[in-house]
């Protein structure tokens, strides 16, 4: 790895070149923002409330930006020597890591929250992607290997693909930017054979950070073989570090404006989305306007998803006035964009109301998870997407495992096994996770064509197992066109009855445990270590109790049975939590189970108990 990434680090292209001793810092850029910019960016604390900022402000900041940027490079290329950069900020890479996923602070204005993916950090990355690709691909050397960036519609999401694509173009690959895109639309272009669109494509890199705040930024990656997974991302970061360590100023020999000028660019979503019309056309019989006449309202969140309107839905007939928040917004004025988030639900729903449209369709920002709502108002997200895309899985394959996350609920497997036919397999959280099980189950000869998570991720095997939010709709798309092709009416009502039995919780409630990692009782251990101590107590505690009854098979912490419902206490992926989620036929019943959990964890002074002591009653409100 180190002969590799010490070959691309003399190539790699370092725009920041410097920093001219912090000259221009974040800090200092703001500094140096025209004072009629400047007025429009209020402080708090001494950091910016971006969130104050009006689209047409940022565009006006945005400019004095970029001009900033090329007066930073005329410096640097002045001074250009072959020492070591002292100038950089030290940056804890592996700290990056968010399972299969980068991510990190991009852009300053939240108090506490320092940026630490800068553009020279996303230039490392870059660079440390194609030393991977070139290592994974090295059968293939005789040829230029070629990256696809797409980006979703945060604010730092320009510096970070220009930032990035020098990493990459500074080692040698082919670049092609696609500016604003979704993140399924990214992995798609690794198997898309399209000479005029420039692919396949060997890798892929999406920007993005999901539905976190304006401030953050990160970045996916793909081959055609998939989505990255922890092993490789944390890979990816260590050669990174090496990377930025030995950043020279050597490295800016080449300007900005040549590395740029090697970069393509590229309308893919085109491609992406008359993928998209295909696929329900062909479900409809090969009818050119299978959704004519329905109203379907789409909410993206001022993301990426605003495309889905006009670029999938118009034409295939359907009506979608009312649309809300297409418009891409990095700062998500309206709510955020988060199919699990009540606001963002209600705001979908309430234009479905409105506008007495047949369904409303909600995207996360960069379009790989997505819920809709019924003609009345239901709601088809978390358990209700699940049951409604098992059934018309199950429809297409008898029999076939769905595969979920742990927080799905019992009335959730009861449906699937007894009313559908199919098989309840209840893996652990995180949306690579319940994805690789379902191709691991396959791969040892158990059909699952369906891998969902309750947060809005599911992927398909007959998408090469992508979550691709865009892809789920188009799932229940086919469903209404198909309907109506066979003479069957009544609007989104085909969709509800088809979820009709799903037994839903009358109470629900998920409680956060913070592990205190300086309490005396970790004796300098690690989180991950104490967790699981207070996993094993409660397991070994419960078996005891005969009112309780642990879950015959189960693969992420404790989840037992009792008073009609079901608790479980998991440790978090990679923070120091112990997520409890109980869901109950009554708050009382659901007290009940919360009781139990303290009784057996009380032990542990090391772990903040506050949140569940409130919630059945031992703590005043």
């Amino acid at each position: 790895m180190a002969a590799t990434s010490g070959k691309i680090v003399q190539n790699v292209f370092v725009s920041q070149c410097l920093q001219l001793n912090r000259q221009f810092s974040p800090q200092s850029q703001r500094d140096s923002v025209a004072p009629s910019v400047r007025k429009l960016l209020p402080s708090h604390q001494g950091k910016l409330a971006w969130t104050a900022i009006s689209s047409v402000q940022l565009r006006t900041l945005s400019k004095h930006q970029n001009d900033n940027i090329i007066q930073r490079n005329i410096l640097c290329n002045a001074s250009a020597s072959a020492t070591a950069v002292p100038y950089l900020d030290k940056v804890d890479f592996l700290k990056l890591q968010n399972g299969s996923d980068i991510r990190g602070v991009a852009v300053d204005g939240v108090e506490g929250e320092p940026i630490n993916i800068t553009e020279p950090v996303a230039e490392a990355i870059g660079a440390a992607f194609a030393a991977w690709l070139v290592e994974k691909k090295k059968s293939e050397a005789s040829r230029s290997l070629r990256v696809s960036i797409g980006h979703d519609s945060r604010i730092s999401a320009k510096l970070l693909q220009n930032a990035i694509s020098r990493g990459l173009a500074g080692a040698g690959l082919e670049v092609v930017q696609y500016g604003l895109a979704s993140t399924p639309a990214m992995f798609n272009s690794t198997l898309t054979k399209d000479d005029a669109f420039l692919c396949p494509v060997d890798g892929s890199i999406m920007i993005t950070a999901s539905h976190l705040p304006f401030n953050r930024n990160g970045f996916k990656f793909f081959t055609n073989a998939g989505g990255l997974g922890k092993a490789d991302v944390g890979d990816i970061l260590e050669r990174a570090a090496d990377i930025y360590n030995q950043f020279t100023a050597e490295s800016i020999m080449n300007s900005e404006e040549k590395t740029l000028s090697s970069v393509k660019r590229v309308d893919y979503m085109t491609v992406y989305t008359s993928d998209l019309v295909k696929a329900v056309r062909k479900a409809a019989g090969n009818m050119e306007k299978p959704l004519e006449g329905f109203h379907i309202v789409v909410d993206a969140g001022n993301g990426a998803g605003g495309f889905f309107a006009a670029k999938v839905l118009e034409p295939l007939g359907a009506i979608t006035s009312g649309s809300q928040f297409l418009e891409p917004d990095g700062l998500f004025p309206n709510h955020i964009p988060n199919p699990e988030d009540k606001t963002a639900m209600k705001a979908i729903t309430q234009a479905v109301l409105d506008n007495k449209a047949d369904l409303g369709i909600i995207f996360d920002t960069d379009v790989d998870r997505s819920a809709a709502v019924d003609s009345t108002g239901r709601e088809f997200n978390r358990n209700q997407l699940i049951a409604l895309m098992s059934a018309i899985v199950l429809e297409e394959h008898p029999g076939t495992t769905i595969v979920t996350d742990s927080v799905t609920s019992d009335g959730l497997t009861t449906f699937i096994e007894k009313k559908l036919g199919g098989k309840h397999h209840r893996f652990k959280r995180g949306y690579k996770n319940v994805i690789d099980e379902g191709i691991r189950l396959n791969s040892i000869g158990e059909e699952s064509h369906l891998a969902i998570e309750t947060s809005g991720h599911g992927a398909l095997k007959e998408n090469h197992w992508l979550d691709d939010g865009a892809y789920l709709m188009v799932k229940i798309l086919n469903k209404l066109a198909s309907a109506r092709a066979s003479g069957i009416g009544g609007g989104s009502k085909v969709l509800t009855n088809l979820i009709e039995g799903l037994q839903e919780p009358a109470f629900a409630v998920e409680l956060r445990l913070k592990i205190n990692q300086n309490h005396p009782d970790l004796k300098g251990g690690s989180f991950r270590e104490y967790g699981e101590a207070v996993l094993k107590h409660l397991d070994n505690t419960i078996g005891s109790d005969p009112r309780l009854q642990k879950a015959p098979v189960n693969y992420e912490g404790v989840r037992v049975s009792g008073y009609g419902g079901w608790f479980l206490l998991r440790l978090s992926l990679h923070d120091p939590v112990l997520p409890l989620n109980i869901e109950a036929p009554s708050n009382d019943d659901a007290v009940k189970l919360g009781l139990a959990v303290v009784g057996a964890i009380k032990e542990f002074a090391g772990l903040d108990t506050s949140a569940l002591n409130k919630f059945v009653g031992l703590e005043a409100s």
